[in-house]
């Protein structure tokens, strides 16, 4: 039906209705802190900052990493996002100094919500939906921004002073500070962060994956070391309308993800996947950000346990599903991989055991994916009696 992920969720997020928060041409309130910065017409992009028609302690409408742990529904988040009012001017890239953008640092770098006041030269309208990043409400062209002073984070502030600090660098240093990846991802984003002559305005999204890749890339070079586990793992987490299984394998680190989309449109069945062995990925992933944020939070917990493995993660999605960016992916396996893990004396075992929560047969995922058939065959297991087994599923 569709050929790619993207085709999919385009059609998807096109037939999303949501009404977003209504609000004048001027707006007194407080962002969480919250910024996005758009793609289009880079190297020039529309910048700015997202708000919220009231004011105190808003915080927790762009805090994606609490959102699981405080059992938010989807409805909760959506109501969060579609209230955030967008704000922007197009701006140069390298425009750094522009007192608009340093507002935008400032928020960025705040410990705490900062109070607001904008004035639009229209009134904000419309809503953002799409898979990488999460969504928000009205937006319009700002004339006029001002915000109350702010108190940087320690972190952050120590980050953005120091000017000789490699941009993945600093994000490897926040990460082990147990800074907020949501925190670090709007540093990076709004040109906080880096050696003083590179710093520059980076979309939101592109700013989410290159903060993923860049503590994923590093994690590798250090899981690489460790010793591999010595029997097959399965770690399970469910919420926001997700299943989440993540296969650790007693291997050399390889990593596949695969994730279907259930009957969200119709009587669709759909899954997308790719790949990588114990090599560097050199091209981009064709499902998409979720493919580097799972590795992330991967690589992140077998760093913390000191063990190497290879990961095969399957994700369901099913009727009733939102996209709401890449955290969604990012939060349910980082909650996976800190759940008590269930061990098996093969892959093939581990499958059966995941074809019992699986909606759609777990046959269909070996057929679809790459590693899980070579790594079948190399256990002298053969594909035909694999397919053949009838491997209960709920439905």
């Amino acid at each position: 039906m569709f050929r790619s992920k993207n085709a999919y969720l385009k059609k998807l997020t096109e037939k999303i209705q949501m009404k977003s928060v209504k609000v004048g041409k001027d707006l007194d309130g407080s962002t969480p802190p919250s910024v996005f910065i758009g793609r289009w017409s880079y190297p020039k992009v529309y910048a700015g900052p997202m708000m919220v028609s009231e004011t105190g302690d808003t915080s927790i409408m762009d805090s994606p990493e609490s959102w699981i742990g405080e059992n938010k529904t989807q409805e909760d988040i959506i109501n969060y996002r579609l209230n955030l009012v967008r704000g922007k001017q197009l701006i140069k890239i390298d425009d750094i100094e522009n007192p608009f953008v340093e507002k935008l640092q400032d928020i960025s770098l705040s410990s705490k919500s900062t109070d607001t006041e904008a004035k639009f030269g229209k009134r904000p309208v419309g809503s953002s939906f799409n898979e990488d990043s999460t969504p928000h409400g009205p937006s319009a062209v700002i004339e006029k921004f001002d915000i109350d002073s702010v108190r940087w984070d320690k972190q952050l502030e120590k980050t953005y002073y120091d000017t000789d600090l490699k941009a993945t660098e600093a994000v490897i240093n926040l990460h082990d500070k147990d800074v907020p990846f949501s925190a670090m991802q709007k540093a990076f984003s709004v040109g906080a962060i880096g050696t003083k002559n590179r710093r520059k305005l980076v979309p939101t999204r592109w700013s989410i994956t290159a903060c993923d890749s860049s503590i994923a890339n590093t994690l590798l070079k250090e899981v690489r070391h460790y010793p591999i586990i010595d029997t097959t793992r399965v770690y399970e987490f469910s919420s926001l309308k997700n299943y989440y299984a993540i296969i650790l394998t007693p291997l050399e680190w390889q990593y596949e993800w695969m994730e279907a989309f259930i009957k969200i449109l119709g009587k669709e069945e759909m899954i997308f996947s790719d790949y990588e062995t114990n090599t560097d990925k050199k091209e981009y992933s064709s499902v998409g950000g979720c493919y580097y944020t799972c590795k992330m939070a991967v690589l992140d917990s077998l760093a913390k346990q000191k063990k190497q493995a290879g990961a095969i993660v399957l994700r369901e999605a099913y009727s009733g599903y939102v996209p709401l960016g890449v955290f969604n992916v990012r939060e349910n396996v980082k909650y996976a991989m800190e759940q008590p893990y269930k061990e098996f004396e093969s892959l093939k075992q581990s499958l059966e055991y995941i074809g019992t929560k699986l909606k759609i047969p777990v046959n269909k995922y070996v057929k679809t994916s790459e590693l899980l058939k070579e790594l079948l065959q190399s256990r002298q297991t053969t594909l035909d009696a694999f397919f053949k087994k009838d491997v209960k599923h709920q439905m």
